[in-house]
């Protein structure tokens, strides 16, 4: 249609409706074959898209759809005349965002190339595609498509391409795609498509590129699809796919890029590869590959990149791999090969990528690796080299990163070992490297990374130390160095880790130090330091990790230490370091690990030690002169592992507070002057006495201890008093026992024997039941006084035994562990029982009553026959019975019993121990959950909460 000028643009709009409407008539007169019928389809879909991107904004109702943007359209021939008809859809990276579905494609009937990908396509894959009989070119890439790739798509007999990469498609590959014969590439590249590879596709005898990679496909990779002749990229990487590598695909004589990496591929690699001569892509890593690398492989002259890492591959690397000469990356490293490094390797002179670590590699390194010209990464690390290092490194002028860390080489470094200036990581620890720092690597500005400890090194390395402006990452740590901790250091403004542990390094911590913002681990510890810690080592806010251990450092604990906020691991431990404890250290919110021991610490330690939530590996301030009370708010620390308070001189009774110090492994209160009873812990229940040996009179039911109620009274006075009461005492206890054993024998006199029994038993025992009162003679007598072969479980709070009362009924008896802090609050226990015993709830193990009494403390439970979940699962049958509609009921049950915990009862209950342990099956596998030993009631008008106890990593995020 001409242009419209501006003075004719009324009659442009008044002629085009009439122009398409004559074409309308003209197509019905031509067989149907509609211009408008496809102007109108588009429109229709424009309008049910989100906001149309800008680039749609030519598509309106009064101008031709073959004028819009993304739009061409073909003239055909039809007859006498030659309509024109839409063809292609091109709208890439547009911004769409809507359904296609909504697409009318029967309405366009010669769309032959749609070009929709890098858009915001969702919903599904509409099936009506198929009927576009004309459609070489389908592109749906990188949109939000999910669903089943339509079974029907294998009747788009014309389609040459076919792309649906990175989307949200499922289900299998359907085995109708083998049809489309026609095809020349198929891409379904990052889905999440299932199940097995259609042998099918070995039917498409075109196909030049494959692409199934990163998906969750499975089975073996089909020998048909040796068939594909014309192939010339094959990937499959990323999948679950197993099995060995078909030798059928030793036919793809044009194949230049094999990607099989990131699967379960098992068995050698198959001799026929070797025919493929027109390679360059051999990517076969991450996968369970065994046996050895075929000497054959060196007959593929075209290899560019050959990756076997992190496989079992075996045996020595063949010295043909010496022909591949145009091979850029060689990776062969996490496998088991053995030998030494074949010289050949030295004519690879266009490699820029050789990893050989973690092997079992042995032998000197050859000196041909000085031609490898090319080499930019270089990494033998992990292995059993030995010998120098050959001077002819100083030749790899390109080289970026070497790795040869952990070895067994030895001698001195190449003095020209960073010649080409472009070094940036140099990993040489755990070798036997000794002699100075060479000239070159003090000049070698390029520097990232540097890490020589666990080695023989030696020299000044105040001199030895350069100005490097791009380090970040410094490691010296563990050699012979001496002299005076750099004094240039400050240069090294993006340094984040600096370790010079274990030399023999003098002087002061310099304060220029504190230039080092971006400073996260300093180590500098097992030197000879000298001097105070300087202040201004607290103005790294970002240190993470700070040991300035076993030196001979004096003064104090810097103030405002508090500023390290993000410091996690503290150890100033083994120096000279004297004063209090400063109050600041409480506001190290973060730390993990405080070692302040052996130093001459004094005074009390501060109660701010216990705002230290975050304290989970140690804590030890053993051996200093610390004193005074301990503080209850150590306490708190609930996380903590290992304490030791060993040799000072604390002098209060010992905490009650450790027993909620639930994750508490090994505290050491020896030497000093403590006293009064150990508290009753699980922790402490078979410890060893050591730990609290050499106290002023610590007692309780350790070995090496004595027992509590025979612990002399210390002190003269003390002795004195009770030596002048001990007589009237003992002739009042007397008195009060013969009256007594009168009044029990006059009331014996008066009753039944039976009638006697039963209401000792009463007097005596609270036993609680909702469907008649319980016996405790009688559950006593089921399970024979609690005799070990009717146990059926064991738990940190008590024993469970199966007991079978006299009217037949099986029930659960828990036995629970007393404690000094339980029989301290008897009245708390009883009224949390109460609570308990309401729970009416049909996934959740029915309370009968409890039983609370100086000699025993029971909870009585309906008897669930099948088990713990965690005895299921452990056994291979059972498990088996419990499929996957069983699990998702069995968790459904226990959501349900906890939701009820949390806001049905009143007050709220959170059970705080939800293991597999704690969830019990019946016969039918329905689950009920149980042991409400580590139960938490809450209470909104206290803040006095039962103590914090359950399985470690199971307890509620909000429980410590």
């Amino acid at each position: 249609m001409p242009s419209c000028s501006t003075p004719l643009l009324y009659l442009c709009l008044l002629l085009v409706p009439c122009l398409l409407l004559l074409e309308e008539a003209h197509a019905v007169h031509h067989g149907g074959i509609s211009l408008r019928s496809q102007h109108m389809a588009l429109l229709h879909w424009k309008a049910t898209l989100a906001s149309p991107p800008l680039q749609m904004s030519s598509w309106q109702e009064n101008t031709r759809p073959c004028n819009w943007s993304g739009i061409m359209c073909t003239a055909i021939r039809h007859g006498r005349r030659m309509p024109w008809v839409v063809t292609n859809i091109s709208l890439p990276g547009a911004g769409i965002r809507g359904q296609l579905g909504e697409l009318n494609f029967s309405a366009l009937p010669f769309l032959a190339y749609i070009d929709l990908q890098n858009n915001s396509l969702h919903g599904v894959l509409p099936a009506s595609i198929s009927s576009l009989s004309s459609l070489s070119y389908l592109d749906l890439s990188f949109n939000h498509l999910k669903g089943q790739i339509p079974f029907e798509f294998g009747n788009l007999q014309s389609l040459m391409q076919l792309g649906l990469s990175s989307n949200k498609l499922t289900g299998h590959i359907p085995a109708s795609l083998g049809n489309l014969t026609m095809l020349n590439y198929l891409v379904i590249h990052q889905n999440m498509v299932s199940g097995p590879i259609p042998k099918e596709i070995g039917n498409l005898v075109n196909l030049q590129g494959l692409q199934l990679s990163n998906n969750p496909l499975t089975g073996m990779i089909p020998k048909t699809l040796g068939n594909l002749t014309q192939l010339n990229d094959l990937y499959l990487y990323g999948n679950q796919l197993s099995g060995p590598i078909p030798q059928e695909l030793g036919r793809l004589v044009h194949l230049q890029s094999l990607q099989l990496q990131s699967n379960d591929i098992s068995g050698p690699i198959p001799i026929s590869i070797t025919n493929l001569t027109k390679m360059n892509t051999l990517f076969l890593f991450e996968n369970q590959i065994t046996g050895p690398i075929p000497f054959e492989l060196g007959y593929l002259l075209n290899l560019q990149n050959f990756g076997l890492s992190n496989n079992q591959i075996s045996g020595t690397i063949p010295d043909s791999i010496g022909n591949n000469t145009k091979l850029v990356v060689l990776s062969l490293d996490q496998n088991q090969i053995t030998g030494s490094i074949p010289k050949g390797i030295g004519n690879l002179l266009n490699l820029k990528y050789l990893n050989l670590y973690q092997n079992q590699i042995s032998g000197s390194i050859p000196k041909t690796f000085g031609k490898l010209q090319s080499i930019q990464e270089l990494y033998i690390n992990h292995n059993k080299l030995s010998g120098s290092l050959p001077q002819e490194f100083g030749d790899l002028i390109n080289l970026v990163a070497l790795g040869l860390a952990n070895n067994s080489l030895s001698g001195p470094l190449p003095t020209n070992i960073c010649s080409g200036g472009r070094l940036q990581y140099l990993y040489l620890f755990s070798n036997m490297f000794n002699g100075p720092i060479p000239r070159s690597l003090k000049t070698c500005t390029s520097l990232v990374e540097i890490s020589l400890q666990r080695n023989q090194l030696t020299g000044d390395i105040s001199q030895h130390f350069g100005v490097y402006p791009q380090l970040k990452r410094m490691s010296f740590a563990s050699n012979r160095f001496y002299g005076q901790v750099p004094p240039n250091l400050d240069a090294c403004t993006k340094l984040t880790i600096l370790r010079l542990a274990q030399n023999m390094i003098t002087g002061s911590i310099p304060p220029i130090l504190s230039k080092l913002l971006n400073l996260e681990e300093l180590s500098l510890n097992s030197n000879r330091l000298s001097g105070e810690i300087p202040q201004e080592i607290c103005s790294f806010a970002n240190l993470y990790r700070l040991n300035l251990s076993s030196n001979q450092l004096s003064g104090s604990i810097p103030t405002h230490i508090e500023k390290l906020r993000n410091l996690a691991y503290l150890d100033i431990s083994g120096n000279r370091l004297s004063g209090s404890v400063p109050e600041d250290l409480g506001g190290c919110m973060k730390l993990l690990s405080l070692k302040i021991n052996n130093n001459s610490f004094n005074g009390s330690l501060p109660d701010v030690i216990g705002n230290l939530a975050s304290l989970q590996i140690m804590l030890d301030v053993s051996n200093n002169n610390l004193s005074g009370a301990l503080p209850q708010q150590l306490g708190k620390l609930g996380m903590l592992e290992f304490w030791n308070l060993s040799h000072n001189q604390f002098s209060s009774i010992i905490l009650s507070s450790f027993a909620s110090m639930v994750s508490l492994s090994t505290l050491d209160v020896s030497y000093n002057d403590l006293e009064g009873p150990i508290p009753t812990t699980r922790l402490l229940q078979n410890v060893s006495a050591s730990w609290f040996l050499h106290n002023n009179g610590l007692c309780g039911n350790l070995s090496g201890l004595p027992t509590c109620y025979s612990t002399p009274v210390a002190g003269h006075h003390k002795r004195k008093i009770i030596g002048l009461l001990l007589p009237i005492v003992l002739v009042v206890l007397f008195g009060i026992v013969a009256a007594v054993v009168v009044i029990i024998t006059l009331s014996c006199n008066k009753r039944k024997p039976q009638e006697s029994v039963t209401a000792e038993g009463r007097d005596l025992f609270s036993v609680w039941n909702f469907d008649g009162r319980l016996a405790f003679d009688d559950i006593v007598r089921a399970a024979e006084d609690f005799d070990d072969k009717y146990i059926i479980g064991t738990g940190g709070y008590g024993k469970v035994y199966k007991a079978q009362l006299q009217d037949g009924q099986l029930v659960a008896v828990k036995k629970l562990h007393q404690t000094e802090e339980e029989l301290d609050d008897e009245r708390r226990f009883r009224s949390e029982m109460e609570i308990l015993t309401q729970i009416r709830q049909r996934s959740i193990v029915k309370m009968y009553g409890f039983c609370s009494h100086p000699a025993y403390k029971f909870l009585i439970y309906d008897y669930i026959q099948q088990g713990s979940l965690h005895g299921i699962l452990e056994n291979e049958e059972l498990s088996k019975q419990l499929d996957w509609q069983k699990r998702i009921a069995l968790t459904t049950d226990v959501a349900q019993a906890i939701s009820y915990l949390h806001h049905e009862c009143s007050p709220p209950i959170i059970h705080r121990d939800i293991t597999s342990n704690n969830i019990l099956l019946d016969t039918s596998f329905k689950a009920f959950v149980s042991d409400f030993g580590t139960t938490r009631i809450l209470k909104p008008d206290s803040s006095n909460w039962s103590a914090l106890a359950g399985t470690y990593g199971y307890i509620a995020p909000g429980m410590y």
